[in-house]
């Protein structure tokens, strides 16, 4: 079939071999019942394939979110690969379980998640038809829109975002994800089944900056990462639940019915919410905020990650282990290889606390009211390297202030990575009120800008200082001045 533009209006002229599907029309003898017969039809992929999968689905997947959700044969094979299958022992949320016990849900109930909201949104516009819906855009992107949501986080490193925070030799995840999505038996069933490039598929999810998306890949590629995505409208309800906390809710039914491509006021296409949509997409920033506040910067859970990256250091600093040799391993695989003999000390240490869930506790917490020490300290985030060795001169700084031998690695400060928010979303109306228009950003119908989210986030950070138990207790008895004092030296 030909990848053209898709047109979905009766009456139209159209490509006969556009609309039909794959089993012959009934037979209808007038040009009402043609119409009819059309819209009952569904529209086939370059491949020959129902253009969403769940048209005629072959299988479906148990999910604790939506009930079902259908599969196409070639979505099988996709989420049957062994790159795909790794995502099932990749935890979603890394140590949040240590925390809360029913936060044990992977990458690859989330993947399937985004996969089943991309096919749910697109069948929202779909229904549209020329009326704010997907007539002109290219059958090869719906169906690439489709794939990649499935695929978006096939790169992720073990215990989730956390290994990423130490950047260089550590790429990030989208770039892993790419050689995948390129590489792998991905590749193949991309090309073979679904007649895609793998590349354009990488380019999906990992944009590249030498080179321009095509515009209707450029469009719908927001659904998958932006302001108003599907990646958030299934981490947060999803995250919510597992942890059974009443944050993270989210009318996402009513958000996807409010969808709409248009043109913007300079004639660009762009997806646009109806003003239905305006209260759940300001749920949806409220729920972003709670995750972030109660579960995301749980304090426990991020001296786990703090720990993890350290360790991870430590053996990367020694070359025990390679970046590449990060790469496709699940989490209990990175743990076992940190305790292994080939790595250092302090790696095989941590990994040890780690599994038996000794994590380290907060001797001192500075918040962004601390000015110029909290600034000090967040520049490290970029810098692991001087983190690191700041550390060390802590710990050896605490070993003579307490006449007690205390490990390198037994200081560590945690930094929380700077979140970004973004609201650049057009609001539409059928009928504006009164001193409104028919189409409106969304910092114009509601007030609320993305700085004033960006204003709260930056109040709500900390930076802590962990250490193990009984060290906490001796720092303690000398007074949190003495190590405050001893920071400000030394950042």
């Amino acid at each position: 079939m030909r990848d053209e533009s898709f047109k979905s209006t009766p009456g139209k002229q159209q490509p006969v071999e556009q609309l039909l599907p794959l089993t012959a029309l009934p037979s209808v003898d007038t040009e009402a019942g043609v119409v009819q017969a059309i819209k009952r039809s569904y529209w086939t992929d370059a491949a020959g394939y129902p253009l969403l999968p769940d048209e005629q689905p072959e299988g479906t997947v148990r999910d604790s979110l939506y009930d079902l959700i259908p599969l196409g044969p070639r979505e099988l094979k996709l989420i049957n690969s062994a790159p795909f299958l790794r995502l099932q022992q990749v935890k979603q949320l890394g140590f949040v379980y240590r925390v809360w016990p029913g936060a044990t849900h992977s990458r690859y109930e989330h993947s399937l998640g985004c996969y089943h909201l991309a096919v749910r949104a697109l069948r929202s516009l779909l229904m549209r038809g020329a009326s704010g819906g997907l007539d002109g855009i290219a059958i090869s992107s719906i169906q690439t829109l489709v794939v990649a949501a499935l695929l978006h986080d096939i790169g992720h490193y073990p215990f989730s975002h956390t290994i990423e925070d130490l950047g260089f030799p550590i790429i990030n995840h989208e770039k892993v994800g790419r050689s995948i999505i390129e590489k792998s038996e991905v590749a193949t069933i991309l090309e073979r089944d679904y007649r895609l490039s793998p590349e354009r598929v990488a380019d999906f999810i990992d944009p590249p900056k030498s080179k321009s998306l095509p515009p209707d890949d450029e469009l719908l590629s927001h659904l998958l990462s932006g302001a108003l995505d599907i990646d958030k409208l299934d981490y947060l309800p999803r995250d919510a639940r597992a942890c059974n906390v009443p944050y993270g809710g989210v009318d996402v039914s009513r958000l996807l019915s409010a969808l709409r491509i248009q043109r913007d006021l300079h004639g660009e296409r762009c997806l646009v919410v109806t003003h239905k949509g305006i209260s759940p997409l300001h749920s949806l920033l409220h729920a972003r905020q709670e995750m972030f506040d109660n579960i995301y910067w749980h304090h426990t859970s991020r001296a786990f990650q703090a720990m993890l990256v350290r360790a991870v250091f430590d053996a990367l600093s020694v070359q025990a282990i390679s970046g590449e040799q990060l790469v496709g391993l699940t989490d209990a695989a990175l743990l076992t290889l940190l305790a292994s003999n080939e790595m250092p000390e302090s790696s095989r240490m941590l990994a040890a606390d780690l599994e038996m869930r000794r994590p380290y506790k907060v001797v001192l917490e500075i918040s962004p009211a601390a000015g110029s020490l909290f600034r000090r300290l967040e520049a490290l985030f970029w810098d692991a390297q001087r983190r690191r060795t700041i550390e060390q001169k802590i710990a050896a700084e605490l070993s003579t202030m307490l006449e007690t031998p205390v490990a390198d690695y037994q200081v560590l400060i945690e930094i929380p990575r700077p979140e970004k928010w973004e609201m650049d979303v057009w609001i539409a109306f059928d009928h504006p009120p009164v001193g409104m228009k028919s189409l409106m950003k969304w910092v114009e119908v509601t007030g609320l800008q993305s700085d004033d989210l960006a204003r709260y986030e930056q109040h709500q950070r900390r930076i802590r200082i962990v250490t193990p138990e009984p060290l906490r207790t001796a720092i303690r008895q000398q007074g949190q001045g003495a190590l405050l004092s001893l920071l400000d030296q030394l950042i």
